[in-house]
């Protein structure tokens, strides 16, 4: 990863670790340590790398999964949503008691989706979805499929939902919009900073995960 290569010593690092934990922006932590901005912004963009990798290491698993897409984009006149002209299509599994996954997708097809669920979820297990048509695939796949029809109600009569997921997506939406923008290139780390806080619990927690994957 390289984070010890930064030109900074341990105790400026870990201070830079703990704004990074804390949402501090790059600018303002780099105000408050009195060093270059371009520096701190280079940690921060070390820190999303080693977040990235240490998360693609997770395998798929067995369990209750809630899954769905979300779209991420500045604001844009015309439609929201799905197929929202411009937005970046982001699909999401929650597993019940436990991790989210991320990942960005070219589109929403049942193609699409079923591949990356594939990639996270093992065969037999339970996905609970909206009634998006993308996930008539999965009446016929190797998973258990629930769903629950959000026209009519966020909790199907039979207790199905994916409020996990959809919480998600709001506290992830929230992080990005201090941001106020985000290249295409670069979303993908954002993504996954994203995830890590919302895996990692407590900005405790967070410092001592990202200490430890940092070697500080």
């Amino acid at each position: 990863m390289g984070i010890k290569r930064c030109k900074l010593g341990t105790k400026r690092q870990l201070r830079l670790l703990e704004f990074f934990v804390l949402e501090v922006t790059a600018r303002s932590a780099a105000d408050v340590l009195g060093i270059q901005a371009n520096t701190a912004m280079l940690f921060y963009r070390k820190l999303r790398h080693l977040i990235a990798g240490k998360l693609a290491e997770a395998f798929p698993e067995h369990g209750e999964f809630e899954v769905d897409e979300s779209y991420f984009g500045g604001a844009r006149k015309g439609r929201r949503g799905r197929g929202a002209v411009g937005k970046v299509p982001v699909f999401g599994i929650l597993k019940r008691g436990g991790k989210v996954y991320t990942k960005m997708i070219v589109d929403a097809s049942s193609r699409t989706l079923l591949k990356a669920l594939k990639s996270k979820v093992l065969p037999d297990s339970i996905v609970y979805t909206d009634s998006f048509g993308s996930y008539d695939v999965l009446d016929v796949s190797a998973f258990k499929h629930r769903r629950v029809n959000h026209s009519k109600s966020f909790v199907s009569p039979k207790g199905h939902h994916i409020n996990g997921i959809e919480n998600f997506w709001n506290q992830a939406k929230r992080v990005l919009r201090k941001y106020n923008g985000i290249p295409r290139k670069n979303f993908y780390l954002f993504l996954k900073e994203c995830e890590f806080r919302f895996n990692y619990g407590s900005p405790k927690q967070q410092f001592a995960q990202l200490r430890k994957w940092a070697n500080l």
